[in-house]
């Protein structure tokens, strides 16, 4: 699956023709913007859309023109894309590298470029070790530091991808294994079945009578960019998403030992292994061992548990964050599943800085089984997005309301909006304009430096405003390109409860709130509510991973208002 490097090439033709100063060129820049959205956040290989329609195919996916189309066509078949290798020329720096820090856009990384020679991100590290950076004109002390913040983030982001980016890829190998006919059975492991928010790896686990057949197989799937190791009931491969992957053939009577031991984690598992030593017992991958050495309970996972004393748990629990001690006491809870949820209450059109219409939008949500999903677009101090004011939600409710007309009760879209938060804790619009709002979910997305003291103080007026319904992806992280700002979420958590403002999980390469977050939260009186952000139809798909995060913070489906029909939801968001 090439989706990841393809977008990535087309995120660093978009930073280096922001470098262009003809007048159109801001229009080119969005374009290859938002083809590196829909492309990245795919879970279909693109290749595989080509191969069925062409180059009409990939036009009718949201942002792709007949140019980027070409582009994407030239990669296909020839590794390459020429306007990219041109531009590479133009400008010599790892774009893609520097512009990946936060702090640090296209035109700030040719400053540095021009004034001190840095090309990629050892020499920015040389450059801040040696405090170079804040003599320069247009940049200071603080924006040094934000630089090296950001640096710093990065660095401790590498060799981790992100679970939206390696679970289709891991699953289509297991299926894959599973259409061969060499395997009886196979399924992941590892941190992928935990639904952890990145992986640094994959691990697959399967039973077969033909162990050598089946390695030969996999390590000649398309996926595959180098073997590491090749034997005849263990292989290591590097995958062409840049991670590796382990596939493991494992006898019928240690299958369930080794699934229980290689999705982990880690300390789930030393707890498992020492009460399995109090009961007399040995446990490890290949099965749960009695006193004389016989397997009493290597087959199925469920039944190693089970010998154990202790109750089966999702896979998204085993963190060793107290999940042991419920088990034992068989008081694990009913956590919230995919199959739950009613509708998405955090979306995005055309409106603003969407790929696809309104119409568009809601026919792919009721494709999905919703009943509903809130139209949340940006208000206007985030122009970049192309943010409405008061008169332009007028003018977008009614659309709405005839539109909701049109569906006679079969499906309803929800007015709302996706407010700033200012900085002095005010929200975007007149009161009149927020008494309209069936779903208005209140977002920081700007002067992110701000003091603990001062953030938490300027999302609590926002949520003390009586308005607010959703506090959206409430501590702004985006994984792999911003840390969390500084808050006190407990804080946050009780004027949520006081205000009944439910919490975000955003699951669009966010998850946040992340998993620990919830934990942290959820002992405050609080609802969640988990939302894709949705910006084009294709991400109504990333829903799994969001309640995959709320599961690993022990959510309940009680806890999550989107999994209420629409007139209890509508009763929740407005008591």
């Amino acid at each position: 699956m090439i989706n990841r490097t393809i977008a990535d090439i087309f995120n660093e033709i978009a930073a280096m023709l922001s470098l262009d100063e003809r007048p159109t060129a801001r229009f080119e820049v969005r374009a290859y913007q938002k083809a590196a959205l829909t492309i990245g956040m795919m879970q279909e290989p693109i290749e595989d859309i080509y191969r069925k329609g062409g180059v009409n195919a990939l036009m009718e996916l949201p942002g792709v023109g007949k140019s980027i189309a070409g582009h994407i066509e030239e990669y296909i078949k020839t590794g390459r894309i020429k306007k990219y290798d041109e531009l590479k020329k133009k400008y010599p720096i790892d774009m893609a590298g520097l512009t990946s820090i936060s702090g640090m856009g296209a035109k700030r990384a040719m400053v540095l470029y021009r004034k001190l020679g840095i090309k990629d991100i050892d020499d920015l590290k040389r450059a801040l070790a040696r405090h170079e950076i804040r003599a320069l004109d247009g940049f200071s002390e603080k924006s040094e530091a934000i630089i090296a913040k950001g640096l710093a983030f990065r660095e401790t982001s590498k060799g981790r991808m992100l679970i939206s980016d390696a679970l289709p890829v891991g699953e289509g190998i297991v299926k894959a294994l599973m259409d061969s006919g060499l395997v009886e059975k196979v399924m992941m492991a590892g941190s992928a079945r935990r639904m952890r928010d990145t992986v640094g790896d994959l691990d697959i686990l399967a039973i077969s009578k033909e162990g050598q057949k089946v390695m030969d197989f996999f390590t000649k799937l398309p996926e595959v960019s180098g073997i590491v190791a090749k034997g005849p009931t263990k292989s290591t491969v590097n995958l062409d998403i840049g991670m590796s992957c382990d596939l493991r053939v494992l006898e019928p009577q240690s299958f369930g030992a080794a699934v229980q031991y290689f999705t982990g984690s880690r300390d789930h598992n030393i707890q498992t292994r020492t009460i399995a030593v109090k009961k007399g017992y040995k446990l490890n991958e290949y099965g749960l061992f009695d006193r004389k050495n016989r397997n009493i309970g290597g087959a199925e996972e469920e039944s190693i548990y089970e010998k154990l004393g202790m109750q089966w748990m999702p896979p998204e629990m085993r963190e060793a964050r107290g999940e042991v001690e419920l088990a034992l006491q068989h008081r694990i809870p009913r956590l919230v599943e995919p199959k739950d949820m009613r509708g998405d209450l955090h979306s995005h059109t055309k409106a603003t800085d969407g790929d696809n219409t309104l119409e568009e939008m809601a026919a792919a949500a009721m494709k999905l089984g919703y009943e509903y999903i809130a139209n949340t677009e940006h208000t206007k101090s985030l122009y970049v997005t192309k943010g409405m004011n008061d008169r332009q939600f007028d003018a977008h409710f009614k659309k709405i309301d005839k539109y909701n007309d049109s569906l006679n009760g079969k499906f309803r879209i929800l007015k709302g909006a996706e407010i700033e938060i200012l900085k002095d804790g005010s929200l975007d619009l007149a009161p009149a304009t927020l008494k309209r709002m069936d779903c208005l979910v209140a977002s920081v997305h700007s002067n992110f430096n701000m003091p603990k003291k001062e953030m938490t103080e300027r999302v609590i007026k926002a949520l003390d405003s009586g308005y607010v319904h959703i506090l959206g992806h409430p501590t702004g992280r985006v994984i792999g390109v911003r840390s969390a700002y500084d808050i006190d979420l407990e804080k946050v958590a009780e004027a949520a409860g006081r205000n009944r403002v439910a919490l975000e999980v955003n699951c669009l390469q966010r998850f946040d709130l992340n998993d620990t977050n919830i934990l942290l939260t959820s002992k405050y009186k609080v609802n969640y509510a988990v939302n894709t952000d949705a910006h084009q139809t294709g991400h109504f798909a990333f829903m799994r991973y969001g309640v995959g995060t709320a599961r690993r913070g022990w959510l309940a489906k009680e806890q999550v208002i989107n999994t209420l029909p629409l007139e209890k939801l509508l009763k929740t968001l407005h008591r």
